[in-house]
Order: C-alpha cells, then structure tokens, then sequence
C-alpha cells in the first residue's frame, strides 16, 4: 500500500519538483564525468614520456572536495519540497497517518526521484565525459577518438556518494516533520516572513566593514612611518596617503553619523559607506601594482594584506548595493506618481519592496557566489595558459643543468665541472644527444661578485660563441657583434618599459677587459630558458668571445637535446642518479639544479589540467546552485502569491499582462544578483588581467583570453536562460 502511495506521489509530483531533477541530474552528470578520467580503468594514449597516475589520483582529490558543496544544494532543494508539501503532510495527520509514518513516505518519494536523476546523470555523464576526454587529450596534444564507455568504480563512487548525501538529508527531513506540529504545517503557506528581523543582517556587514577600516588606517600609519620618502614618484605618494585618508574618511563618517543621532537614517549611512568602500577598494588597490612597478621593498605580506581589504571592500560594496535596492524602489516609486498608478504597477512595486527586505541576505550571498564563479572561470584558463606558457619557457631543452652562486664566498668554490655523469646516463639507456652545450656564465666586473642584494643581483653575461650555440640548437638564426660592441638577450615577461629604460642608462658597460658599447641591434627576445639568468634579472648581456676570457665565471651550465623524448621512468633515474652526484646545496656553497623536460612537462600538464578542470566543475557547480535558489524560491513564494493573482484576475486583469507581470517580477529576482555580480566581476577580473598583463602578452595571448571570456558568458547565459524560462512556466503553472 505504502509503495503504491510513493508511487502516486512520484507521478503526481514529476512536474512540480521538475527543477530538482534538472538540478540533480546536472549535478551527476557533472560529478561522473569530471571523475570518470580518474577510473582505474580510463587508460588513455598520451605516451610513454607521461605518468598518468599523477593526474589520475589529482583529479580524484579535487572533484571529491569540490563536491562537497552540493550538499548544501541538495539539502536546500530538500528544503524547498519540504515546504511545498507541508499542508498536504497535515491533512494526512488529521485522516490518521502518523508523523513518522508521513516522513518516512516523503523520504521514499525524494529518494526515488533522487535515483531517477542518478541514473539518468550517469547516462547524460558518459556523453559529458567525451568532452572531458577531449579537452585531457588536447592539453596532452594527442589525437582524440570518441569512444562510449561506463566504469564500474565511477559509477559506485558517483551513486555511493548521492545516495548516501539524499539518505542523510532524508533522514534529517523525517526528523523535522516528525517534530513539527499539524497546525504550523497547515499554516506554512500563510506565513508572512518578519521584516525587521531580516534586516537587521546589514549591521553585521557594517561593523565588519568599519573595523577593517580601522586596521586599513592603522596600516596605512605604519606603512607611511617605515617606507614613505617624499622623492618617491607621485603615484607613490598618492598611494600612501590614499591609504590613511580613504579609511579615514569612512570611520568620521560614521561617527558624525552618530553624532547626528542618525540623522539619514540607516540607509543614509549604507550609501555613505558604500562611497567609501568603493575609495578604499581604489587605493588599496594601487598597492600590489605599484609595489610591483617600482620595485618597492615592502614584501609579500603587505601585498597579500591589501588584497585581502579589497576583498573586503567589494563584499561590502555587494552587501550594500543589494540592500539599497529594495529603498530604490520605494523612492522611485514615492518620486513617480504618474508610474506607479499605471497598470499594474503599484502590485509590482508591492511584490518587489516586500520581498526585497526579507530576501536581500540570501541575494547578497547569491551575488558574491556568482562573482566566485564568473572570477574561477575566466582565472582557470588564464592560470593554465601561464602555467603552460611559461613551461614553454623553461623546458626549451630535454635536459638542462645550472648552477647557483648565491652561498659562494670563495672563488675557487666556483663551478667547474662537465657533468659527465649525465653522458653515461643517457648512453645507458640508448639515447642520442643531438645538440649539447656547456657554458660558462660571466660577471662583467670581478668587484660585483661579492654583490648578493635581492632584486640588486649583477646582470650576468655570456661569451658570443656560446650565446650563438645555444641559438642554433633551438633553430634561431646567430648573432654577430663588433670588436667592442655587446648586446642584450631578454626574458619574454619583461615590460618594454623595463627594457627601453635599462638599455637607455646602459648604452655603454664598463667591463674587466674594458669598455663595450651598445650594438645596433641592442636586444633580443627569443625564448632561450630561464636558468641562463643571473638571480632576480631578466636580462643577459652578450660579449665578444675576447673579452669573456679575461672575467670570472660564476655559474657553469649544460643543455642537452636528444633526437626523441626520453622516457618518464628513465627521466626519474636521470634526475635520481644527478642529484645524489650533485646535491641541490653543496658543501662549497654551490647549488645544482637539472630539468629535465620530460618530467617538467609531466607535472606542469596534469597540475594544468586538474587545476582547470576543478575551477571549471567549481564554477559550473557554484552558478547551478546560485540559480536554483533563485527559481526555487520564486517557486515557493508562487504558492503565497496564487490569492494575490486570482484577485488581480477578478478586477479583470487580462491573463497575458499577468504573465508579463510575472516576467517583470522574476526579471528583478534574477537580474538584480546577476547585474551586481557582473558589475563587480568586471571590476576584479579587470583588476586581475591589468596586474598580470605582462604575463598574459607572453603566454598566453588577447585573442584566446577573450575567446576565454566570452565562453565563460555563453556559459553564463546559457544557464541562466534554462533556469530563467523554467521558472517561468513552473511560476505561471501555480498561480494559474
């Protein structure tokens, strides 16, 4: 009997709990494919030279954890069905059905619909997972063949894991309705929510805000006290006392404010303080970049520490917006009789300014979600790409060796060696050297050798010959100097600023061997490796063969590369077999390194690819939920306003205006969180691409990075319009 009713209930309740499958089902889908490449029995062709493990047991990890926020989802939609139903779990009380009887039913009836959404997830999830392959392959730069297969342990994880998440949220909802009493169940859709109580959540943002303030000033003071020096540039110096002023200015505001004895009322001060949040996010803002652009020796921390105050500024800033609209529509509707006396606009306003004081908490936290995950997707592909970039970089050869001068206090401790041992390795294991070369590395005056200030290293130097050798191994065309002449070879992240000011104060180089002047082609920019740098410089003087003999020589490096790619087990024994010949510090003071491509590549493709698929499924996980509160709170509150509608109806208001008025509504509930969410991501996305822009010319490029962003709002959309129009219909099905 009690299966039959499960049953009924099920078909019965298909169209109304239609979001929560889609929602679900989204949420398997998603689950199984992210993780099916994690499958014991997912073995993909990406060759030899990789070790799939590392990806395969990352990858695990990461979907596993990000999914443990879909508990929240899950329970929240549990909430919603929960609710809807409650008049109907009442009348079944009065008829003689016991509580725990009733909850136990309304367990079944979401744990069939539950599994519905797991096996039809699974079967959506084995076509997902074919894009998921794709993109694996891709960054793998493999060829890609579809091919349909189901596995077993991502199947058991994928049910074990919602079958055990609805069975926990089950038995929680039994125990709520086995304790709620038959006349607050009658009543659940009558019930108005209290106003003052739901605004009195602003005041928390508030008080958080001004004492971040206060430490925003206090550190402003001791910034200005320790590294403040008036020959500093002006942007410098408007930075400093940016930081005093703006922070300053919000806390007096807020004590005359008081003293006013709140004259404005508390939405006066809100808008004041959103004013300054945004001042305070400006001049913190200059702080990192600056920090960065001068050279200023203020450190990590004080870079982490603003960050962490504009993170705070735009919280309060969303905090503020969302809770200033519902009193933007009250002033718009008071200031524009001849509007709100036209059609059904005084309803309108009525549905907007009542909700809008009760549900501003839950749109706030909607909209800094939302600014999450617009800010992951577009962050994980710029991540990737400068990680990749930059591997690019570094792995231009299959072997490279260098050396460290750092802990050197004696020259005769300088390195000295050929490095045979990596000869013998590689002979060992069959493998051709194509191109090799050992080189030496220069300082251009002996005097500079004892010269170890952070940032202030000497630029090193290499002799013609060498910097030509290395050119013809990556297939670039050599280079030729003068008798006196020298040039420069420069990293790919350096500004053209840096480069043209650098080259501009050095057209000439006092050297051991005499002085040089600067060649007629003073730089260059092709990617010859990073470890043939000088520590904390990006650039590389280039000297005639003539006057590198008569220097000391302070780093001795190698580079190798071999006719095919050395495999990932015998890179492991190469690089196992050099570092017990060499350790990483040795005894005279010299540090020894070796990168070998094989392995680089190895673990900078699968930390790429578990990093972007995770901010990826984080994102898509994160705007899922977002929408399904909005509809399914709109959908709640459809049953409240079904009297509402019906008398609009009897004054004789058409059924089509009705729905346009629905579509107004439900366009204020979606846009205002989105419309904030956006405004606010453009300004940090903005702020993030400005600050690494350098890197993104190098690795990664402004064709793909916008080609980024506009995947990352079709996403969006797409979404949001699915979500959008199913509300929609699901709210005009329950007023009707």
């Amino acid at each position: 009997m009690y299966a039959k009713l499960v049953l009924r209930n099920v078909r019965r309740s298909v169209k109304d709990y239609l979001v929560y499958i889609v929602t679900m089902t989204i949420c398997v889908m998603l689950f199984y494919s992210f993780l099916s490449i994690s499958s014991s029995y997912y073995q993909p062709d990406i060759g030899s030279e990789y070790n799939y493990t590392i990806l395969s047991d990352g990858m695990k990890a990461a979907v596993c954890a990000v999914t443990l926020i879909l508990l929240f989802l899950i329970r929240f939609v549990n909430h919603y069905m929960l609710r809807r139903r409650q008049k109907e779990f009442a009348v079944e009380s009065v008829m003689g059905m016991e509580q725990k009887t009733i909850g136990r039913l309304f367990f079944a009836e979401t744990f069939v619909m539950g599994m519905i959404s797991i096996v039809i997830g699974i079967f959506l999830g084995v076509f997902c997972s074919q894009f998921i392959t794709a993109m694996l392959l891709t960054s793998y730069g493999k060829s890609y063949e579809l091919s349909w297969t189901l596995f077993p342990d991502t199947v058991l994880l994928t049910v074990c894991f919602f079958v055990l998440s609805f069975a926990a949220v089950g038995l929680f909802n039994t125990r709520i309705i086995r304790k709620t009493k038959i006349i607050d169940m009658l009543a659940a859709d009558r019930e108005n929510d209290s106003e003052l109580k739901k605004r009195r959540w602003i005041a928390v943002p508030v008080v958080l805000f001004e004492l971040f303030a206060i430490w925003m000033l206090a550190a402003g003071v001791q910034k200005i006290r320790f590294y403040y020096d008036s020959r500093f540039a002006v942007p410098v110096r408007i930075m400093f006392w940016g930081n005093i002023v703006c922070p300053a200015i919000t806390l007096f505001l807020t004590v005359l404010w008081l003293l006013r004895k709140k004259k404005g009322g508390f939405s006066g001060l809100v808008c004041g303080l959103l004013v300054c949040s945004v001042l305070c996010a400006g001049a913190a803002a200059g702080v990192p970049v600056l920090i960065h652009r001068y050279a200023l020796p203020m450190g990590s921390g004080t870079t982490n520490q603003y960050l962490l105050f504009i993170l705070a500024d735009l919280i309060f800033s969303i905090c503020s917006l969302i809770y200033l609209a519902g009193s933007f529509f009250t002033v718009w509707k008071e200031a524009s009789p001849e509007h709100r006396y036209k059609g059904e606009n005084l309803f309108f306003f009525g549905q907007i300014t009542s909700k809008l004081s009760t549900t501003s908490k839950t749109m706030t936290l909607i909209s800094v979600t939302l600014v999450l995950a617009v800010f992951l997707f577009v962050a994980a592909p710029i991540l990737t790409g400068w990680a990749s970039g930059y591997l690019d970089m570094r792995s231009v050869y299959d072997v490279q060796i260098f050396t460290g001068y750092n802990d050197v206090y004696d020259e005769e401790n300088l390195p000295r060696d050929d490095y045979e041992i990596i000869t013998d390795c590689l002979a060992e294991h069959g493998i051709d050297i194509e191109h090799d070369c050992i080189f030496d590395l220069y300082l251009p005056e002996k005097k500079d050798f004892h010269r170890r200030v952070k940032y202030d290293f000497p630029v090193a130097a290499i002799s013609l010959s060498d910097y030509n050798r290395i050119r013809e191994m990556l297939g670039y065309e050599p280079v030729s100097l003068a008798e006196n002449e020298f040039t420069t070879q420069w990293k790919m992240v350096a500004a053209a600023e840096e480069r043209d000011s650098f080259l501009a104060g050095h057209t000439c180089v006092v050297t051991d061997a005499g002085e040089l002047t600067l060649s007629r082609e003073p730089y260059f920019e092709e990617t010859i490796g990073e470890t043939v740098y000088n520590s904390y410089t990006d650039v590389l003087y280039v000297f005639p063969d003539r006057v590198c003999e008569k220097l000391l020589p302070v780093m001795r490096n190698r580079y190798i590369t071999v006719s095919e790619t050395i495999p990932y087990e015998s890179a492991l024994e190469l690089e196992r077999a050099f570092s017990e010949e060499y350790p990483e510090a040795a005894d005279t003071g010299v540090s020894y390194g070796i990168r070998l491509r094989t392995l680089q590549v190895n673990s900078t493709k699968a930390g790429n690819f578990v990093l972007q698929a995770s901010m990826l499924y984080g994102a898509v996980v994160l705007m899922v939920i977002c929408l399904t509160v909005l509809s399914l709170q709109q959908l709640l509150d459809a049953d409240k306003y079904r009297y509402r509608f019906s008398v609009l109806r009897k004054m004789g208001v058409e059924e089509q205006r009705i729905g346009k008025l629905v579509l107004k509504q439900l366009g204020v509930w979606f846009g205002l969180p989105i419309l904030v969410a956006i405004i606010v991501s453009i300004v940090v996305i903005g702020y993030f691409v400005q600050t690494i822009s350098a890197e993104i010319s190098a690795y990664i490029g402004l064709g793909a990075l916008m080609w980024q962003m506009g995947m990352t709002v079709g996403i969006l959309v797409l979404l949001l319009i699915c979500y959008f129009i199913s509300t929609w219909i699901l709210f005009k099905r329950s007023i009707s």
